[in-house]
C-alpha cells in the first residue's frame, strides 16, 4: 500500500495537524547558497537592519552602557531611528550618562516618549529633572532591571548592542578587537530576552569567535560600524581614579572598617563601588591582607585595575565581572582564566535562582546624601536634579553581610548627612557603616560592628554628631522647592516603588 504521506497525516486521527516534509530548504532557503549561509545576518547598513527586525512606532529599544562616557552606539542608533521617522519609542538603556545629551532633542521631537534606566547624568538629567518628559523616567537598580524584564513589565522589542568584535554569525565579546570594553554583563541579559537583537561591531573576526559573551543563537542582525565606543572614557566621571587627599583618607578608614568588621578573614568576598573613595579603598587592602595572612575568595561587580592588581598578586582568587571599569580589567578578563564574566541576572537580580551578590561579605558604596536613618540617595543632587545612578547600590547593600557607605562630610559647602534624604534609593536598614572624612558612624542595628571598630581605636561617633558637625561648618541648607509633577519613579530591586522625584521649581 503506497498511500501518499499527506493523505496518511490527514486520515490518521493521531497525526492530524502535522505537516508533511517537502524539502530540506523550505524553511531555511539560505542553506542552498553557501555564501548566503555564511553572511545572512550581516546588514549593509543600520537602516537595513532596522527594517529587517521590524522595529515600529511605540516599541521598546535597549542598549548597554559598558563604554560609559565613551559610548558611541546609543546616540548614533537613535539618530538613525529619528531620520527613519520612528516615534513614541521606549528607551531601555541599562544606564545613561553625560555623553547622551543629544537624546534631549529626540525626546522633544517625540522619538523617545518613555525611559527605563538605572540613572542619568549631565544636561539630559537636568532637562528631565526640569520637566522635559510627559511620562516619568523609571529608575531601577541593575538587578531590578533584570527583574522588570523577566516579570514582563519591560518587554524589549529590539536590543542594539555595541561589541568590539564578533564573527559573521554573531558570536561576540568585549575583549577582542580595537575598542575593548571588557565584560558585557548588561548586554548578555538583553541578548537573552529581547525579541530581536542587532549587533553593532567594529570588526569581524574568524568564526567561531570565542569566548562568546553573546552567542550566535541570540543574534538576528549584524551591522559593521566605524566605532561602537571609546574605552579610554570608561574610567572617568563616577569611575575615575582619585588622588584627592580627602578621598584617600576616607578610603583608608574604609579599609580599616573592613579589616575590623568581623568579616575580614581567609576566604572573604568583597565588592567596591564606582565612586572615587570606594575604588581607592582597594589600594589600602593589600598590606592589611598580607599582615593577616589571608586571601579573598572572590571580588564581585564593577572590576577595577586595583582589584585586578590584587588578583594578579594572588590576594583575590577569582574575579566575577559584570562591568569592567578600565583597560586593566578588560585585559584581565581576556587573559585570566580566574576572571569570569557574568550577566546582571547572575550578579544581582533578586528573583534569580541565585545571585553572586548574595555571597558577598563586604561592600563599599558611595552616596550623594545619607540621612539620620541611614537611608541613601545616589540619584538627586543637593539642587534636586537627577545626576547619579541607582546602579547595583540597593542590590548589594541588601545582600552583603556588611554594607559600608563612603562620602565626604561636606561637598561644596553642602552637608552630605541630612535629616531626610531628597530621594530614597537604598533603605537605611541595609546600611551598616558610614565613613566620612570627619569620623565613622555605625547603624544602631549593628552593635557588633560598632564594638569591634571602637576596640580597634577607630573614630566612631553617632551619625547625629556627624550631622551636627556638618551644620556647624555650613549652616542649615535651604530646602529645595519642587513642583507637583513627578519626573522620576525610583523602583526598588523587587519592582516596588521606594520614592518619586518631582520637577525642580524654576
Amino acid at each position: 500500500m503506497n498511500t501518499p504521506l499527506q493523505d496518511v497525516l490527514r486520515q490518521e486521527p493521531a497525526l492530524r495537524g502535522l505537516e508533511a516534509f517537502q524539502n530540506y530548504a523550505r524553511h531555511t532557503p539560505h542553506l542552498r547558497d553557501p555564501q548566503a549561509k555564511r553572511t545572512r545576518k550581516i546588514a549593509a547598513s543600520l537602516q537595513e537592519a532596522v527594517r529587517r527586525v521590524g522595529l515600529k512606532d511605540g516599541m521598546t529599544i535597549s542598549f548597554h552602557h559598558a563604554f560609559r562616557e565613551g559610548d558611541k552606539t546609543i546616540n548614533h542608533v537613535v539618530q538613525v531611528l529619528a531620520d527613519m521617522g520612528l516615534r513614541n519609542l521606549t528607551l531601555a538603556s541599562s544606564s545613561l550618562l553625560s555623553c547622551n545629551t543629544p537624546l534631549i532633542e529626540h525626546i522633544r521631537n517625540g522619538v523617545i516618549s518613555r525611559i527605563y534606566t538605572s540613572g542619568m547624568r549631565g544636561k539630559l538629567a537636568e532637562a528631565i529633572s526640569n520637566g522635559l518628559m510627559e511620562h516619568p523616567v523609571h529608575i531601577h537598580s541593575h538587578g531590578g532591571r533584570v527583574h522588570l524584564i523577566k516579570s514582563g513589565e519591560l518587554k524589549i522589542d529590539v536590543a542594539f548592542l555595541g561589541v568590539s568584535a564578533c564573527d559573521e554569525f554573531g558570536n561576540a565579546n568585549g575583549v577582542s578587537g580595537k575598542s575593548r570594553c571588557g565584560s558585557l554583563g548588561y548586554a548578555k541579559v538583553d541578548a537573552q530576552f529581547a525579541r530581536q537583537v542587532v549587533l553593532l561591531t567594529e570588526d569581524f573576526v574568524e568564526f567561531p569567535n570565542t569566548p562568546a559573551s553573546i552567542s550566535q543563537d541570540q543574534v538576528d542582525c549584524i551591522v559593521k560600524v566605524e566605532q561602537v565606543g571609546d574605552p579610554s572614557k570608561i574610567s572617568v566621571g563616577a569611575a575615575r581614579v582619585t588622588s584627592n587627599p580627602r578621598e584617600l583618607l576616607i578610603a583608608r578608614w574604609a579599609a580599616d572598617v573592613m579589616e575590623h568588621s568581623g568579616y575580614f578573614r581567609d576566604g572573604f568576598s568583597l565588592q567596591t563601588g564606582s565612586g572615587a573613595s570606594s575604588t581607592a579603598a582597594t589600594r589600602f587592602l593589600e598590606p592589611r591582607m598580607r599582615k593577616a595572612g589571608i586571601k579573598a575568595a572572590f571580588a564581585l561587580g564593577g572590576i577595577t585595575g586595583g582589584i585586578v592588581d590584587l588578583h594578579r598578586k594572588g590576594l583575590i582568587t577569582k574575579l566575577v565581572d559584570t562591568q569592567s571599569f578600565d583597560a586593566d580589567a578588560a585585559e584581565s578578563l581576556r587573559s585570566s582564566p580566574e576572571h569570569v564574566e557574568v550577566s546582571t541576572n547572575e550578579y544581582a537580580n533578586p528573583s534569580s535562582k541565585g545571585t553572586f551578590c548574595d555571597r558577598v561579605d563586604l561592600v563599599i558604596l558611595s552616596a550623594l546624601e545619607i540621612d539620620l536613618d541611614f537611608n541613601v540617595n545616589v540619584i538627586t543632587g543637593s539642587d534636586g536634579v537627577m545626576r547619579g545612578a541607582s546602579g547595583g547600590h540597593s542590590d548589594v547593600a541588601a545582600a552583603a553581610n556588611l554594607a559600608i557607605v563612603v562620602a565626604p562630610l561636606i561637598r561644596s559647602r553642602i552637608p552630605t548627612i541630612v535629616r531626610r534624604v531628597t530621594t530614597v534609593v537604598t533603605p537605611g536598614e541595609c546600611i551598616g557603616v558610614l565613613v566620612t572624612d570627619h569620623g565613622i558612624a555605625v547603624n544602631p542595628n549593628r552593635p557588633d560592628v560598632a564594638e569591634r571598630l571602637r576596640a580597634a581605636g577607630l573614630p566612631v561617633m553617632d551619625i547625629e554628631e556627624l550631622h551636627a558637625r556638618s551644620l556647624a561648618l555650613t549652616g542649615e541648607p535651604q530646602a529645595i522647592e519642587f513642583l507637583d509633577k513627578i519626573v522620576g519613579v525610583v523602583r526598588y530591586r523587587d519592582g516596588s516603588v521606594i520614592d518619586v522625584v518631582r520637577q525642580v521649581k524654576p
